[in-house]
């Protein structure tokens, strides 16, 4: 009688390097696929000057308030990262930041079709505030 004999099975090779090509491929796919979260950010059309004032670095760096127009009344975002503000928060954090720093400088970026009254009233509360140094952005004129 004869038994069967058991025939032993390799076990199975992965290949690795296979894998790595199919693995880059699928990140590759992934990447090229995804779409990404864009942040809003406050679009504004600064006026134009001859003479547009060039940021550069320094040691205390300005209030930035951006004054985007509104239909009845404008809209006020402070800070570097566009955080909107109502009116009276705006002139608390002016004040307070006057306040804890006697030198600062405040950077006005205001959109050319925002109302002057609104430019006019932040000025006021700046002075109010002590604040010497206000500078407003602009962008340069296509005419030198």
């Amino acid at each position: 009688m004869k038994f069967l004999t058991h025939k032993r099975r390799t076990a199975p090779a992965v290949i690795i390097v296979a894998l790595i090509d199919v693995l880059i491929v699928l990140v590759i796919f992934l990447m090229v696929t995804t779409t990404f979260k864009q942040v809003p950010s406050v679009q504004l059309e600064l006026p134009k000057s001859s003479q547009p004032l060039k940021p550069g670095g320094n040691e205390n760096p300005p209030l930035l308030v951006s004054i985007a127009p509104g239909t009845s009344k404008d809209t006020f975002y402070f800070g570097a990262n566009n955080y909107p503000v109502t009116w009276d928060n705006l002139t608390n954090q002016i004040f307070a930041a006057a306040a804890k720093n006697p030198k600062v400088k405040l950077a006005v970026r205001a959109d050319k079709n925002s109302h002057w009254e609104t430019m006019v009233r932040l000025m006021d509360v700046a002075k109010a505030a002590h604040i010497q140094n206000i500078s407003a952005f602009t962008k340069n004129s296509a005419n030198p």
